[in-house]
């Protein structure tokens, strides 16, 4: 029932909780939801019930109680799902077609999964009995009293979710109270501008900015290009539909909706008369910003971002130039020895090219305009840019000022004697030792066979350069502030660590949002600054 993209459950058919039609009165009798798990009915008071859906596909949260499933999208909130089964200590099994989740209030509603809801009835109040006679033979501290003969059922358990919640979430309470003090200190972080905490570590790192340059690589037909990060809005993937552009030349491919507005898409392979070819799932459109005017430039995949010492550029010998300049392409990466080449586009010359003037031409100005104002009146505009990348099935982002630089993982990492669990070993980076850490055992999850698809995420924390090793490196995002909210509390490391969500209900997407500077623990912090020594 676990998918990386949660679907909105849809409540139970009718005869999910069938009434049952007793004669009783409103002053001497409650209402009540029997359900069964495990081979028990149990039976909970109606009124703290907010609705009852079908089990829900989820997203796993690491650093969660084990009880928990996952959480899923209930009509554009945040739903936790828990396991029944498991908090009561029965043997775990899949849902099927007959599973439900019991929506129940306490404090913040939450799923409780079952087996099976069986009825909805009504009980005189003084036919509920006390547990206090079967607690030498039955576990009662989670029951508040007994049914019996109710429903078809000889007995029928009253359950206290109450309890159970206190039981096994018993820091909610305590973590609540300091909920609107963490929402407020995260989004002073994401709006704090250059006294961010993001560049007061890089000026922590060093003052050496002037020095590198930061690109975002991708490459078409076999060939490595990269472009100025700064002028990189955001990387997305290529969208079903696209507006063709009648009469227009053939670089230019159409215009894409972002986001109310209008993106006009040239394709880099054209652009540089190289072979055609279809997009695939590895092409991403970059959206290159100069001035007011945006482009989207198709390119066969994105590598990584790399950070490149100015000695390491030269600029493109003349010799090279086609058709009296190729000015799109100013400079040379020579990377790993001169092994690896990396040709630097420049955005200024790119918008130069008449095929980028005819896309920017082609696009209806008023439409843009009124997209554009629709969008600043509703304060879509307001976004976060975030790196989206992806553990086991799960999607999660951090703030895209807080990666230093994207890395591959090389074959052979440095292991370092009684180093932290969660640390892989050291790499030389340019001349610099980094410390490597498994960003799947710091988070508790599975470990994995080391693969090609696999990337090192670089972070300054607490001043030191420190690698974090991802399954994969999907986009770079700008998702709407409007779509952030705090994540459902369910640990106190979770709570500080993934303390945000983003709920993209349309694209059927959550993402959870890590805050970098609390990956490491103040015991491995020092264990990774003496590393980097």
């Amino acid at each position: 029932m676990n998918s990386p993209h949660p679907a909105s459950p849809q409540p139970a058919p009718p005869d999910a909780a069938a009434a049952v039609t007793e004669t009783v009165s409103p002053q001497d009798h409650r209402q009540y939801v029997t359900f069964i798990c495990g081979d028990e009915v149990f039976a909970v008071e109606m009124a703290p019930v907010q609705e009852i859906i079908r089990a829900p596909a989820v997203v796993q949260v690491p650093l969660s109680p084990p009880i928990l499933e996952g959480l899923a999208n209930l009509r554009g909130k945040v739903l936790p799902i828990v396991s029944l089964r498991r908090a009561l200590g029965f043997a775990d099994r899949p849902s099927d077609d007959n599973s439900r989740a019991v929506v129940i209030d306490i404090g913040q509603p939450m799923g409780f999964v079952v087996d099976r809801v069986s009825s909805v009835v009504g009980v005189d109040a003084s036919k509920i009995e006390g547990v206090a006679h079967i607690a030498s033979a039955v576990n009662t501290e989670l029951l508040s009293g007994l049914i019996k003969d109710i429903g078809g059922h000889a007995m029928v358990m009253v359950l206290d979710f109450a309890k159970l919640i206190d039981q096994q979430f018993a820091h909610l309470s305590a973590l609540e109270a300091d909920r609107q003090a963490s929402a407020t200190r995260v989004l002073e972080v994401a709006s704090a501008g250059p006294t961010s905490q993001a560049s007061q570590a890089s000026q922590q790192a060093g003052d050496d900015n002037d020095d590198e340059l930061h690109l975002v690589s991708f490459s078409v037909a076999g060939q490595e290009y990269a472009i100025d990060i700064k002028d990189v809005q955001e990387i997305v993937q290529v969208p079903e539909q696209i507006v063709q552009v009648p009469r227009a030349q053939p670089h230019v491919l159409g215009l894409m909706t972002l986001r109310n507005r209008l993106l006009p898409l040239v394709v880099l392979r054209r652009m540089f008369a190289l072979p055609e070819l279809d997009a695939s799932e590895q092409s991403r459109i970059l959206v290159v910003t100069t001035g007011a005017a945006s482009v989207g430039i198709v390119v066969d995949g994105v590598n990584e971002v790399l950070r490149v010492a100015r000695q390491e550029v030269e600029a493109l010998p003349r010799l090279l130039a086609r058709d009296g300049g190729l000015a799109e392409i100013t400079d040379i990466c020579r990377l790993g020895r001169g092994e690896r080449l990396v040709a630097v586009v420049s955005t200024d010359q790119l918008f130069r090219h008449s095929a980028v003037q005819e896309a920017l031409n082609h696009m209806d100005t008023s439409s843009q305009q009124a997209a554009v104002s629709r969008g600043a009146d509703s304060g879509l505009h307001e976004d976060e840019q975030v790196v989206v990348f992806r553990l086991a099935r799960e999607e999660f982002g951090v703030p895209i000022e807080s990666v230093q630089e994207i890395v591959r993982v090389p074959e052979l990492l440095t292991h370092v004697p009684r180093a932290p669990a969660a640390v892989e070993g050291v790499i030389n980076l340019r001349g610099a030792v980094l410390p490597v850490l498994d960003l799947r055992r710091r988070l508790g999850l599975p470990a994995v066979e080391r693969n090609d698809g696999q990337r090192i995420m670089v972070f300054v924390i607490g001043g030191v350069r420190t690698g974090f090793i991802v399954d994969a490196v999907a986009e770079v995002l700008k998702v709407p502030r409007i779509a952030i909210e705090p994540a459902p509390q369910l640990s106190s490391e979770q709570s500080t660590l993934l303390a945000r969500m983003a709920n993209l209900e349309k694209q059927k997407r959550m993402l959870q949002l890590l805050d970098p500077q609390h990956l490491l623990a103040d015991t491995e912090m020092a264990a990774v600054a003496a590393m980097a020594d």
